[in-house]
């Protein structure tokens, strides 16, 4: 049996890489997104059509598609609108990437794929676009399946909660199980890899590089602990911010991760010492991009950028922490595949 997929909001390929792994073949994303284009089609040996959804139909789908066994449309919508880290909770609806879901769904209704996936982050599922997704889907005879999952329960190394969805013709589908009773550490995807400095270059990894320390952030970070918080440091260190009653509550920014648990979610923001529990758990820096790629299941020979070109490490880390971790497109193509070898 043969497993065509096309994957809508491709980015830099987290989701093809791991449905690729699952077996299934993906022939073809969409992004609107040109510097995604190298890495997609580099590491993943597959067509990268830089085209806004808008103006993508059914037919371009259904091109890709023929032939195929079983014929799948995947993608995951910019999570930004729904994600709790939006500033603007109340007018979510203004955002410019609120209303691609609604394409999502037209564009399903108009290729009429076997299969159709969607992840997202879990706040979508209060929106009003996402019962009209459902909606639409059931309108369209599928059987539609979601639920939100915990990331490291499927051997994820993080602490990140998706909203996982599955659609079928002829019968409902079902995610598979929980693949890791004990959780992949910290320790278990970078212990190994070699120490840095903070705004050292690397010759042989360019993209094992972590963002350059103020002296005064050098000095908060060689007082921070593993899991502590900025309240572990010296009262000269404190930000004014923190002592104010509405920064107290944030705990986890300037902090270290601890080497045998999972690591925060990986945001856009990971290179950053002081945007979340970013920092290196014994050395003096924040996460490299290398590192952050691993944590995000990425394969640790991912290229990310064409050979000799500078390294810009803000741009890099917005692909990283915007892609779907492979791993967990491995789970959706392991659930679509024992969907069909259980018919």
């Amino acid at each position: 049996m043969t497993y065509g997929v096309v994957d809508l909001f491709c980015g830099v390929g987290g989701l093809t890489c791991g449905l690729r792994k699952a077996g299934l073949d993906v022939v073809a994303g969409f992004d609107l997104d040109r510097s995604c284009e190298y890495s997609y089609t580099y590491n993943n040996k597959t067509i990268f059509v830089n085209k806004n959804i808008e103006n993508v139909n059914g037919s371009d789908i259904k091109t890709f598609l023929k032939g195929f066994d079983v014929q799948i449309l995947a993608g995951c919508a910019p999570c930004q609108p729904f994600s709790n880290h939006q500033k603007d909770k109340s007018n979510r609806k203004k955002h410019k990437d609120w209303k691609l879901l609604y394409q999502f769904a037209r564009l399903v209704k108009e290729s009429n794929p076997h299969i159709v996936s969607m992840e997202n982050v879990p706040e979508i599922a209060k929106e009003q676009v996402f019962k009209d997704f459902v909606s639409t889907l059931k309108e369209q005879n599928y059987y539609v399946t979601y639920k939100v999952i915990n990331a490291a329960d499927y051997g994820v190394p993080q602490r990140r909660k998706r909203l996982l969805l599955l659609a079928s013709k002829g019968r409902s589908i079902e995610f598979i199980a929980p693949t890791h009773e004990v959780a992949v550490t910290v320790r278990d995807v970078i212990g190994k890899l070699p120490k840095i400095e903070a705004g050292v270059p690397n010759l042989k990894d360019n993209l094992h590089i972590a963002s350059s320390l103020s002296k005064l952030n050098l000095d908060r970070i060689r007082h921070s602990v593993p899991g502590g918080t900025w309240k572990d440091w010296p009262k000269e260190l404190v930000l004014e911010c923190h002592k104010k009653d509405t920064g107290k509550t944030y705990s986890a920014v300037y902090g270290r991760m601890k080497w045998d648990e999972v690591a925060p979610t990986i945001t856009t923001q990971f290179i950053g010492y002081g945007t979340g529990r970013f920092g290196h758990p014994d050395q003096d820096r924040a996460l490299t991009l290398r590192e952050g790629a691993m944590l995000q299941t990425f394969p640790k020979d991912y290229s990310f950028i064409p050979l000799g070109e500078p390294v810009v490490l803000k741009n890099v880390a917005r692909h990283i922490g915007n892609a779907v971790p492979p791993r967990l497109g491995e789970i959706i193509g392991l659930s679509i595949k024992k969907h069909y070898e259980k018919s």
